[in-house]
């Protein structure tokens, strides 16, 4: 979501970096250029201003501009600011309240609101434990309450069963009381959208609110509507006790402004992200994270917490086994690609690496998406369990066969046999260093022939 305000701010500050000593006017005209990245990522101007006046004070400070590293030191005032603007502390789903606990979630039609219930549903079920009910209130749009159902479906989260013609005040009523009745502990209601805040859009989330009152109040809000986005959590800020916001489709071609101005214009804290389309696809949002990935500083922590979520353990401990025996066959390259889908392809797991900008911008240059993931894996596939195990015996005949057989050409499959040999052969320099001798001579031992 953050790229291009990534990389506008990577340049100012390499600029600044650079540089041994910095003067007050070399902070004024960085900081003009950070206020020009901001307002093209569509972050609010009042919220601009106030960051800007905030760094600006501290930046033209005898502290920093006599620092031995002003540049870094720069930097990490923005970073510092970035985290207050976002939020400061990660806050999340407030759930300590008499069984079931609701949870509303409301915003406009195309946010990705059901989707996110549902998400939200199968996080608290795996994560939390919990047994949760969604209801659909949204009796205008064709087929939504169907589509939760569908969702319910994939999700194994139960719905409530859909009576024909209930209006949505009752329906909010009757999932309160399955839920006290049958014994859930969290019972989520999805509430009806518009294409834009209206009225009777606004009266109708009030009325349900009242019945149901909900301990948690959602506002999911799509990423991609930019400057808009904060408009419509205004106004529904306006009308309801809003207790967080969820910001979905994070992943896509979003300029970052909405997340940037959401807290500081509302003042309700954004509490979870949407970071794809898969149900598992959502995650907890935490400010110095954010404002880390925005500068180009990844986000570590993240990556290992998403690695522990899909990698398996006795998968990753029978690799870790052969790895020390110096042994990668091809089910092991399989087995890796595998587990980089799960984590969100190469594009998810790069966008969490510190420094990695220039890195993403040659692969999209080199067309290298995750297409080539599902090819490889097809490639893999397409072979004999001895071909696997054994990829010295794939010649030409089987070659031909097995690009035939997956849909690749025969320069694919032997590109993927020249990636295999040259981890194979990485690996198997391992087995001989051993942990000790790879720590004696270096990542560096493994590149030389």
């Amino acid at each position: 979501m953050f790229d291009r305000l990534t990389e506008r701010l990577g340049e100012v500050f390499g600029q600044l970096t650079r540089r041994g000593a910095l003067s007050a006017a070399d902070v004024d005209a960085a900081l003009r250029e950070v206020r020009v990245a901001l307002l093209e990522a569509d972050v609010a101007l009042p919220v601009v201003r106030d960051f800007l006046a905030k760094v600006h004070d501290q930046a033209v400070g005898e502290t920093v501009l006599k620092s031995v590293t002003p540049g870094q030191m720069v930097v990490k005032i923005v970073h510092d600011a970035l985290v207050e603007a976002l939020g400061a502390n990660a806050v999340g789903l407030d759930l300590n309240a008499p069984a079931p606990v609701v949870i509303m979630m409301v915003g406009l039609q195309g946010s990705g609101k059901t989707t996110t219930t549902a998400k939200l549903a199968l996080r608290l079920k795996n994560r939390e434990r919990k047994r949760v009910l969604m209801a659909s209130l949204d009796t205008r749009r064709p087929a939504a309450q169907h589509q939760l159902a569908v969702l319910g479906g994939q999700a194994e989260v139960p719905t409530l069963p859909i009576v024909p013609g209930e209006p949505p005040i009752a329906i909010a009523r009757r999932a309160l009381q399955t839920g006290r009745l049958e014994g859930y502990d969290v019972v989520m209601l999805d509430t009806a959208g518009r294409l834009h805040v209206d009225e009777e859009l606004m009266a109708e989330a009030a009325a349900v609110h009242a019945a149901a009152g909900p301990t948690e109040t959602l506002l999911v809000v799509d990423a991609m509507t930019g400057q808009d986005a904060v408009n419509v959590a205004t106004s529904f800020r306006d009308r309801l006790t809003l207790t967080g916001v969820v910001l979905t489709r994070v992943d896509g071609d979003a300029r970052g402004g909405a997340a940037l101005s959401m807290r500081a214009v509302t003042g309700c804290p954004i509490k979870l992200i949407g970071v794809g389309e898969k149900l598992d696809a959502l995650e907890d949002f935490h400010p110095a994270r954010i404002a880390g990935r925005i500068l180009g500083m990844g986000d570590i922590v993240g990556l290992v917490e998403r690695a522990a979520e899909t990698v398996e353990r006795e998968q990753a401990e029978k690799m870790a086994a052969k790895l020390q025996k110096g042994q990668f066959d091809l089910d092991d390259l399989a087995e890796q690609l595998r587990q980089l889908q799960k984590m969100g392809g190469l594009g998810g797991v790069l966008g969490m690496l510190p420094g990695v900008q220039k890195v993403k911008k040659q692969l999209d240059s080199a067309k290298i998406d995750e297409r080539q993931l599902r090819r490889q894996q097809a490639i893999i596939s397409s072979m004999t369990r001895q071909e696997r195990r054994r990829p010295e015996i794939i010649k030409a005949s089987r070659k031909q066969r097995i690009a035939a057989g997956s849909g690749a050409t025969v320069q694919e499959v032997n590109k993927l046999l020249k990636q295999h040999m040259e981890m194979a052969r990485i690996v198997k320099q391992m087995g001989r260093l051993g942990e000790k001798g790879l720590m004696r001579h270096g990542v560096g031992a493994l590149l030389r022939r």
